[in-house]
């Protein structure tokens, strides 16, 4: 979702030679725009801006300001005005996970959107969100152009390989021993320890669906999110706390999202489900990008983010 646009196109850089009316107006712009951290008081402001300018269906108002975990955020992001308008945004969302047994401090880079006239500021948005001390800074919806200035201050790409798996009716001949189920009574009485608290904090995200998939004693929670693959609806798998399990439970899985969510096919990272399931197909790579001074890629996952958080 993040976008260095108002509504299409990429960032542009201001021409090296400019008409002397061009560059007094781009001044005088520039003298009357400030940044500024995004606030509780400017939450519906920065909701209105994003519905005109980025996507008008989504729910502004409660995924740039709202997040179903406990977490102290110092701001919803950072935001441009000129006056009283608002003319650049760049959301973020925070979080504080257990990582190697240390409390390590996250923040997903969200949405970016700027005004055509005012691109020559958007830099200042991501100078300002990255300058904040003691974070490790994810980007998991990164457009084309803005990759190019994420990697000219530090971020870094993810291994990002993935699998098409179709979505088939399956009709096993014998009672399958694996059941799954979106209950969250069932998930709730199945999850424990700390996959049961990854739930918990989700349950309530806007974008998560969840599955617990279970097999005798043993289980496996299953977070995605709908999306969209060549205009067709699928699931896009964002956490597996049981690979093997996960695996073993693919045909059940399939069918229930074909039959239960209408769902035709399941995407999935291989950095997430550990290797290529049989019938699948590959995928190209989206771009997923991280920063972070002490972190290794495999300790970098999807939660706590906008993918779990903002329906689009």
């Amino acid at each position: 979702m993040t976008a260095s646009q108002a509504a299409s196109g990429e960032l542009h850089p201001t021409p090296a030679v400019a008409p002397a009316a061009i560059l007094r107006a781009k001044k005088q712009r520039d003298s009357t725009v400030v940044l500024t951290p995004i606030t509780d008081g400017d939450v519906a402001a920065v909701a209105e801006f994003l519905r005109a300018n980025l996507n008008d269906r989504v729910p502004w108002e409660s995924s740039c300001s709202t997040v179903p975990w406990h977490v102290q955020a110092p701001n919803y992001g950072f935001m441009l005005r000129d006056g009283k308008r608002v003319v650049g945004v760049l959301l973020a969302l925070y979080s504080e996970r257990l990582v190697a047994g240390r409390v390590e401090r996250f923040c997903n880079m969200g949405s970016w959107c700027v005004l055509p006239d005012y691109r020559s500021r958007s830099l200042s948005l991501l100078k300002a969100l990255v300058a904040q001390e003691d974070y490790h800074f994810t980007v998991l919806t990164a457009d084309v152009g803005p990759q190019e200035i994420l990697a000219w201050v530090g971020f870094r790409y993810l291994d990002t390989t993935g699998v098409l798996i179709p979505n088939l009716p399956w009709r096993p001949a014998l009672p399958s021993r694996i059941k799954v189920s979106a209950d969250p009574d069932v998930i709730e009485s199945t999850l424990t320890g700390t996959v049961l608290e990854l739930y918990r904090d989700h349950e309530r995200a806007l974008a998560a669906h969840h599955l617990v998939l279970t097999r005798g004693p043993e289980s496996c929670y299953v977070m995605y999110r709908e999306s969209e693959y060549r205009n067709k609806p699928v699931a896009m798998i964002l956490h597996v706390s049981n690979p093997e399990l996960f695996h073993r439970a693919l045909a059940p899985l399939t069918r229930h999202l074909l039959v239960r969510r209408r769902l035709v096919a399941t995407m999935a990272e291989l950095r997430i489900i550990g290797r290529k399931p049989y019938l699948s197909f590959k995928l190209n790579s989206w771009p997923r990008m991280y920063r972070s001074a002490t972190l290794a890629p495999e300790q970098i996952d999807y939660l706590y983010s906008e993918l779990t958080c903002v329906p689009w």
